[in-house]
């Protein structure tokens, strides 16, 4: 089936970009990111509970191992089924929940579902010889298949649940890793891989009085079904009847569970600051035909062909396969450029075409409100005044419609003073409060955060007890975006300075199987440590600052959030971390070089060390 460009219409681009302009003024804060509080032993309540599946107590436990893999989610699971694909079979797997899952764990909410589509995220599909039952898959299947994912790998007996690791030091008189936890364990290891994810800590607003509120209330990823009623796999929250309820926040969990709780609750009102971009979901079944064609190779061939058309620019000869809100301004640049007859451009005149284009399915998205939302104040507010990708896209066919029931509130907070405070009966936002019986926190994760609250661990201690929050306090400094200087075994997944792709999983896969490459050339050699040496370390720092991948001017004109640091200072430190400039595929290839040349360029292993004492199941 061919995938035609989308019908937009036209536009007024110096207006809209003054207009673009103002939107972005009035919702930028000097505080940045403090504006959010993290969630320490004072809201304990927030982040520490296990409302799934609680473990018991345990005995503190004295471990050593090869390998501790921090995080149980797609990061964690990857790079331990690469590692133990490579032979090395002394790993722990250490997570604070009670499950592999990772965020897939911990995100029960209802309507909980994956906005990119199922065939281009779910990892290792032709491995795993498992196809996904939706296009759009929902929660409780993504968490169903990291738990295969568990059992393929064989991973269970190697994991920690219910523990939260407190301190990581290194012990020059062991040459181990020495990890510290809630629970009163000493696990030693000769490499730690961090994999925590971007989306493992909940934050919440910085506004005053959370602690009085009298009412209940949760954060989105901790979702209380003991009050609402129902379960992720079936919401019918019926507790909520008589009930009113405040959700604050309008990004991607919002966006899925406000139908919900609007349908059950006797009034819920919407706190928002920033709209969404919101375009239909048109979620179905996966074709089973369509699935018997696919040819081995399809998932990495969609996988490319997805990233290209999130962060390149299809050619003249590519078919868009994603076909969907994704992929919309490439297809329809291309669309243009064909009907120009393909001109050569430079690369100033394609970033202007890309600027039209980018307004008039903006454009679009703005005047779908219209079409939906009775109100037309209520519309207004919920109109988008940005480039595409500024904020996460959202894809729901049911929430611009829930503001057409009369038990919903939208209350903008933008303008103004905001929310100013948190009573113990309500909220106070624009000079007014209001009471509500519960309050829901839709307030996003620690995205980009100093790294320190992102990790959640205090202390992170290399050689000589160095931080490594004060290591990298001008910015990273890694190999390969991999590996760091006087932390010897010390591997990183997710954004920091490698390739990133269009799908996060397949990032970590290519993370986790050149970690696994690296730990598995260590052992064989029985080297006590690896790591880059200074000068390599400080070369690809200078390489990553020379070819960054990174439209300053973009990200800075765009709506304060996670992906422009809160509209300050976007250079470092945002989501994506600093990214290799040639692409992912670049870097991919990259890295493929570097192993096959079998030097090991860069990397100082160490004179053999003693041999772990058991085998860490």
């Amino acid at each position: 089936m061919t995938c035609e460009p989308t019908s937009t219409p036209d536009i007024d681009l110096p207006r809209l970009r003054e207009k673009y302009r103002q939107q972005a003024d009035k919702r930028r804060r000097p505080e940045g990111f403090a504006q959010y509080r993290e969630v320490t032993e004072d809201l304990e309540e927030f982040l520490e509970f296990e409302p799934y599946e609680p473990l018991p107590a345990r005995a503190p436990l004295a471990d050593e191992t090869d390998v501790v893999v921090l995080g149980g989610g797609f990061a964690g699971l990857i790079a331990a089924g690469r590692l133990k694909a490579a032979g090395v079979g002394s790993i722990r797997i250490i997570d604070r929940s009670g499950d592999f899952g990772g965020v897939w764990y911990w995100n029960r909410y209802p309507g909980v579902q994956c906005d990119v589509e199922s065939y281009t995220y779910l990892p290792l599909l032709e491995e795993l010889g498992y196809m996904p039952k939706d296009r759009y898959s929902y929660g409780s299947e993504i968490f169903a298949y990291c738990q295969q994912m568990g059992r393929h790998f064989d991973l269970y007996k190697h994991a920690l649940f219910g523990t939260i690791v407190k301190s990581i030091r290194w012990d020059e008189s062991l040459q181990r890793w020495r990890i510290g936890t809630n629970q009163g364990d000493d696990v030693r290891a000769r490499y730690i891989v961090m994999a925590p994810g971007p989306l493992n800590r909940p934050k919440l607003p910085g506004v005053p009085g959370i602690e009085r509120f009298k009412g209940h209330s949760f954060h989105t990823t901790r979702w209380d079904y003991d009050y609402t009623g129902g379960a992720w796999t079936s919401p019918e929250l019926t507790k909520l009847a008589g009930k009113k309820l405040a959700i604050i926040g309008t990004g991607a969990t919002a966006v899925q569970c406000v139908p919900h709780l609007a349908k059950y609750a006797e009034h819920l009102t919407v706190f928002q600051r920033t709209p969404s971009y919101i375009d239909d979901r048109g979620n179905r079944p996966t074709d089973a035909a369509w699935a018997e064609r696919q040819k081995p190779g399809w998932q990495a061939a969609r996988m490319r062909n997805f990233h290209i058309a999130i962060n390149e620019v299809f050619d003249k000869n590519d078919t868009d396969l994603i076909c969907d809100g994704w992929s919309e301004l490439n297809r329809n640049i291309q669309a243009a450029r064909k009907a120009a007859g393909w001109p050569e451009l430079t690369f100033e005149q394609l970033m202007a075409l890309r600027e039209v284009e980018d307004y008039r399915a903006m454009e679009r998205i703005r005047q779908r409100v219209d079409t939906i939302v009775q109100d037309p104040a209520t519309a207004e507010i919920l109109k988008p005044w940005y480039r595409f990708l500024c904020k996460r896209p959202c894809f729901n066919d049911d929430y611009l419609p829930t503001f057409n029931r009369p038990n919903v509130t939208l209350v903008d907070v933008a303008d103004e003073k905001g929310i100013t405070g948190i009573t113990e009966g309500g909220i106070i936002a624009n000079g007014r409060e209001y009471e509500v019986d519960c309050i829901i926190y839709a307030s996003g994760f620690e995205t980009t955060t100093d790294l320190r609250r992102r990790y959640g661990i205090d202390i992170v201690e290399g050689r000589n007890g160095l931080s490594l929050y004060d290591h990298w306090s001008d910015g990273f400094r890694t190999l390969h975006g991999m590996a760091v200087h006087n932390f010897p075994g010390m591997f990183f997944t997710g954004y920091l300075q490698g390739g990133v792709s269009g799908s996060i999983t397949q990032m970590y896969d290519q993370q986790g199987s050149h970690i696994a490459h690296i730990v598995a050339a260590a052992i064989a050699r029985n080297a006590a440590t690896v790591e880059p040496s200074h000068e390599a370390e400080a070369a690809w720092v200078d390489t990553i600052r020379a070819n960054l991948m990174y439209d300053t001017s973009f990200w800075e004109g765009c709506t304060p959030g996670y992906n422009n640091n809160e509209g300050l200072e976007t250079k470092r430190y945002t989501i994506f971390g600093e990214p290799y400039g040639p692409g992912f595929h670049a870097f991919d290839d990259l890295l493929r070089q570097w192993r096959a040349a079998g030097d090991f360029a860069g990397l100082v292993f160490t004179p053999p060390g003693p041999a772990p004492t058991n085998s860490g199941e």
